[in-house]
């Protein structure tokens, strides 16, 4: 057994929860999420909380059981209070600014790097050198972070690039000379 799966999900009072046969819907005051659950996963939705439980011991299966439970966790945090990455870009010229709903990164390369903004995803600037992605999908928030941050990773030797905000970057020390 999953020791994530055997978790229960405590749904707050704000959200509200559709279980289908094989769909679970979650809805709430920042959007609506819904997913597709497979057979061998049973959902019990018992007052403000849900369990998750599966139908056979195969191991394929249980490898499974604690992924769903997350995956359903995560719509009802998502819908609740939205996610959030924060990137920051450092190097000097490097900067970044919205044209309308796409992301423009000037990183240093001979043409700026247009990115489009997906839907329900918003994308913030403050200061040209700091983006925040949000939304209410998780996995689409940290799809469009690891997309931005691709453009120019950050680099061992001065830190230039695109990084996380929680991120840090060992450094190597340069070339020694005589």
């Amino acid at each position: 057994m999953s020791r994530i799966g055997k978790k229960e999900i405590i749904i707050p009072n704000n959200v509200k929860i559709e279980i289908d046969e094989l769909k679970i819907s979650t809805e709430g005051p920042n959007g609506k999420l819904s997913y597709s659950i497979p057979k061998f996963i049973v959902l019990e939705h018992i007052n403000n909380r849900l369990k998750v439980k599966t139908t056979s011991n195969e191991k394929k299966i249980q490898a499974l059981y604690g992924l769903y439970r997350s995956i359903i966790n995560n719509m009802v945090l998502g819908v609740s209070q939205r996610f959030e990455k924060k990137l920051i870009i450092s190097g000097v010229g490097y900067r970044s600014y919205l044209e309308g709903n796409r992301l423009v990164l000037n990183l240093g390369y001979s043409h700026p790097i247009y990115i489009e903004t997906p839907e329900n995803i918003s994308i913030e600037v403050e200061n040209n050198t700091n983006i925040l992605v949000s939304g209410i999908d998780k996995q689409l928030v940290g799809e469009t972070a690891a997309k931005i941050r691709s453009m120019r990773p950050p680099e061992p030797y001065k830190g230039k690039g695109i990084k996380y905000a929680n991120e840090s970057i060992k450094r190597k020390v340069g070339k020694a000379g005589k």
